[in-house]
């Protein structure tokens, strides 16, 4: 089994898809690993890194995808849209294909993978369930993402975040509201409340918060009915225009009491609830902070701009996208983690791929096979009439 990685051709992207670390359990599986030059550079990890290994490296992009079984990607195609465009061609009939993949967001970017033949296995997919933990490169990233943000905050702030008492008087402590309290959000809390700051948080599931208390937050209650909130995967749910009306409405205090919001709130698939409006904004106090990490999905901020800082009404509005690949190392490392974990999910005892439709991972990340689109939820999306599930062996 030969695994290729090759080099990440999303703009900004410096995140590989697997580190030197990653070789000796591959290995032990009876997996060999080429390395296109100069893939995990940007990450930390210079070739010689690989080689000292036991990985192969190779210098053209195109060897990569001729002599790997299965490509091992960060960002593919899907989430790729243009230059992965430029991968399709190099893909082959029965080869594997396992990263980031966008499939619900950009549902048309599968059909050529399904026409190449090309077996694809998507990460944002990743079942919340106990077996596939390890494997959940979603929540990896959304921890980083979390992190970023608050330094974002910290950076650009008209306020420090902690409490200090001097000789020229005491500075009172920044105040963050933090709306979604998944990973993303969670995180945020946590790394805003380490560096000093009076931290609030929100979500429409009232189960998390005890975990937002736990990590020295208050939690903001509001009196809205949040039954169906969750799916059984664990993923919020969109609630509906007159829900999200009336909870902009019953936010708008705890916004403008906060001189840094960071919006965290996103739903698979969907554009992300409008959260935050502009009349809201204009509440805020003069250069306050938004961070709005939902700017790719649409934003929790009307004004927000994916990839751009704006100044609106004196509030910064930030509206990062990526923000993972900002810190590449430690993102590489959790990401390569998780998609070494699920490659050896796949991998039998006798150094062979199996895909077990039985299997509730396989079942929950396979886009691809046979020249067909296989996922249930995707098919939907593209009318396309239910699929036949069968049972498979070795691959």
């Amino acid at each position: 089994m030969i695994l290729g990685v090759p080099k990440e051709t999303f703009p900004n992207e410096q995140r590989v898809a697997l580190i030197p670390a990653s070789i000796a359990a591959l290995a032990k599986a009876k997996a060999e690993v080429i390395i296109e030059t100069g893939a995990g550079y940007a990450a930390g990890f210079p070739d010689k890194m690989y080689q000292e290994k036991g990985a192969r490296i190779v210098a053209q992009r195109a060897d990569v995808f001729s002599s790997a079984d299965i490509i091992l990607q960060v960002r593919g195609p899907g989430a790729n849209p243009e230059a992965g465009q430029a991968d399709l061609p190099l893909l082959r009939t029965g080869q594997l294909l396992i990263g980031f993949l966008d499939p619900l967001g950009a549902p048309l970017s599968v059909q050529p993978l399904a026409q190449r033949g090309v077996t694809a296995l998507s990460m944002e997919l990743m079942p919340r369930i106990t077996r596939a933990q390890s494997m959940d490169a979603l929540s990896s990233m959304a921890t980083i993402a979390g992190y970023k943000a608050v330094l974002l905050a910290a950076q650009f702030s008209s306020r420090m975040f902690p409490m200090l008492m001097t000789a020229a008087g005491t500075i009172a402590p920044a105040r963050v509201f933090v709306i979604g309290a998944g990973v993303t959000g969670l995180q945020a809390i946590a790394t805003a409340h380490r560096l000093g700051a009076v931290v609030r948080g929100y979500d429409v599931r009232p189960a998390v918060k005890e975990q937002v208390q736990s990590l020295g937050a208050t939690f903001v209650d509001l009196p809205l009915d949040t039954a169906g909130a969750e799916d059984h995967g664990g993923y919020a749910k969109a609630l509906g225009d007159v829900f999200y009306a009336r909870q902009r409405e019953v936010m708008a205090k705890a916004v403008a009491e906060s001189d840094v919001v960071i919006c965290t709130a996103t739903v698979p698939g969907q554009r992300a609830p409008l959260l935050v409006t502009e009349e809201m904004v204009r509440g805020m106090t003069p250069g306050s902070i938004i961070v709005d990490l939902a700017a790719e999905g649409g934003g929790n901020c009307a004004l927000t701009q994916p990839t751009r800082t704006i100044t609106a009404h004196g509030v910064t509005i930030m509206g990062p996208v990526n923000l993972a690949a900002t810190i590449p190392n430690h993102a590489s490392q959790l990401y390569a983690k998780n998609i070494t974990t699920f490659v050896l999910h796949l991998i039998n005892k006798e150094g062979a791929l199996q895909l077990k439709s039985d299997d509730p991972i396989v079942a929950a990340t396979l886009l691809t096979k046979g020249g067909e689109i296989v996922h249930p939820r995707l098919r939907e999306r593209l009318g396309l009439p239910a699929h036949t599930a069968r049972m498979e062996g070795a691959h």
